[in-house]
C-alpha cells in the first residue's frame, strides 16, 4: 500500500467505475441472431396456436369461422401476414445457420459472417415477397 508524506498507509485508488456501453446485450452478431431467434420463434408459436384455435370453429360455428375470416381480409392483417413471413423467414434462415455452427468448426469460425448473409438473404427475400403481397391486400 502506498504511504503518506506522514509515513501512515492508504488504500491503493481505485479505477473509475466505468458504466456499460451500448445494450443489455453486448455480444454482438452471436447475441442478436439468440434473441432474434427466439423472438421470432415466440411469435410464430403465438401464430399457430391462433390459426389452429380459429381453424377450429369451423366445427363448432361456420357462421363465427366466416366472421372471424373476414376480419382477417382486412389491410392491417395483410400488414401483419408481411410481419409473419418476416418472422418465418429469419427464423428458417437462422435456423439453417444454426445447424451449420452446430455441426461444423469452419462455421463456427466464420458465425459472424453467416449472421450477415442470413440477414442479406433475409432482406432479398422479403424485397421480393412484401411488394407483391401489398399489391394484393391494397387492390381488393
Amino acid at each position: 500500500m502506498p504511504e503518506t508524506s506522514a509515513g501512515t498507509l492508504t488504500a491503493p485508488a481505485t479505477p473509475a467505475k466505468q458504466k456499460p456501453g451500448g445494450t443489455l446485450y453486448r455480444g454482438r452478431e452471436g447475441m442478436w441472431s439468440w434473441v432474434l431467434h427466439r423472438i421470432t420463434g415466440v411469435a410464430i408459436f403465438f401464430f399457430l396456436l391462433v390459426h389452429i384455435l380459429d381453424t377450429a370453429l369451423v366445427r363448432v360455428s361456420p357462421e363465427a369461422y366466416n366472421a372471424v375470416i373476414g376480419t382477417y381480409q382486412t389491410p392491417i392483417m395483410g400488414l401483419g401476414e408481411v410481419a409473419l413471413v418476416g418472422a418465418i423467414v429469419f427464423h428458417a434462415f437462422n435456423g439453417l445457420r444454426i445447424i451449420l455452427v452446430d455441426f461444423w468448426a469452419w462455421a463456427t469460425r466464420h458465425q459472424k459472417l453467416l449472421f450477415w448473409i442470413v440477414i442479406a438473404l433475409w432482406v432479398v427475400t422479403m424485397l421480393a415477397f412484401t411488394p407483391r403481397h401489398l399489391i394484393n391486400v391494397f387492390s381488393h
